[in-house]
């Protein structure tokens, strides 16, 4: 039970990051264009960025849950065989 809460805060924090590196990136690019007077191009610059960081970060979160969802179904896997072969004897 103690482990699903941490996989709950693991991966309930995922969208946040998606949506924080955007804005941080685009944000950041607004921010440059006025010191720069560049028009829009570094806001698009960073927004592009931060968009490529968020789905990184998804990504990323994407392929621990899938190496804990093999490792979990390793761990049944063993389970049920055991059960299987005690049954047998």
């Amino acid at each position: 039970m103690q482990q699903e809460w941490k996989d709950v805060g693991r991966y309930g924090t995922v969208g946040l990051e998606l949506v924080l590196s955007v804005l941080f990136g685009m944000f950041l690019g607004r921010w440059l264009d006025g010191k720069f007077g560049t028009g829009q191009w570094l806001t698009l610059i960073g927004l592009a960025f931060g968009l490529a960081a968020g789905i990184r970060a998804v990504l990323r979160a994407l392929r621990r849950a899938n190496l804990a969802a093999d490792k979990e179904e390793e761990r049944l896997r063993r389970l049920r065989k055991e059960f299987h072969e005690n049954q047998h004897h």
